[in-house]
C-alpha cells in the first residue's frame, strides 16, 4: 500500500505568485506541468497556529476512528461539538480535511482525510 502524503510548505505571496504564472505560462505554450498538491502558509507562525495538537489530534481521530458525523467525533475526542466543528472549519479552508454532506436520518456532515501523513517542508 503506498502512502498518501500531504505537503505543507512556506511560500510568500510573492513566491506563490511567481509560482502560479510560471505554470500558467508553460500550460499557454501547450507544454506539460507536473502536478504537485500541497498546501503553503506565509510563515512558519502561521502553521503552528493552524497545526495546533488539539488539531492534529483532530485529523489523527478522523484518519483512525473514521467518523459518521461530526458530532461522533466530538464524542470520541471527549471535546465541545462547538470547538471541534471550529477546528474543522479551519482545517477544511487550509484543504487538510473534506466535509462532505450525508443525508443519514437527518443531514449532516461526516468528516474525512484522504492522506496517511503531513510532510512539512521548510527551505533554509
Amino acid at each position: 500500500m503506498k502512502i498518501k502524503k500531504v505537503k505543507i510548505g512556506i511560500r510568500r505571496l510573492e513566491e506563490g505568485l511567481k509560482h502560479f504564472a510560471k505554470v500558467a505560462k508553460a500550460i499557454e505554450n501547450g507544454k506539460a506541468v507536473k502536478k504537485e498538491r500541497g498546501v503553503y502558509f506565509e510563515n512558519l507562525e502561521t502553521i503552528r497556529k493552524i497545526l495546533t495538537d488539539r488539531r492534529l489530534e483532530v485529523l489523527k481521530a478522523v484518519k483512525d476512528k473514521k467518523p459518521s458525523s461530526v458530532y461522533q467525533l466530538a464524542k470520541f475526542l471527549g471535546r465541545d461539538l462547538k470547538n471541534v466543528n471550529e477546528d474543522l472549519r479551519l482545517l477544511e479552508q487550509c484543504g487538510l480535511v473534506s466535509l462532505k454532506k450525508s443525508k443519514i436520518d437527518r443531514e449532516r456532515l461526516t468528516p474525512t482525510v484522504n492522506y496517511d501523513t503531513i510532510q512539512l517542508n521548510i527551505a533554509v
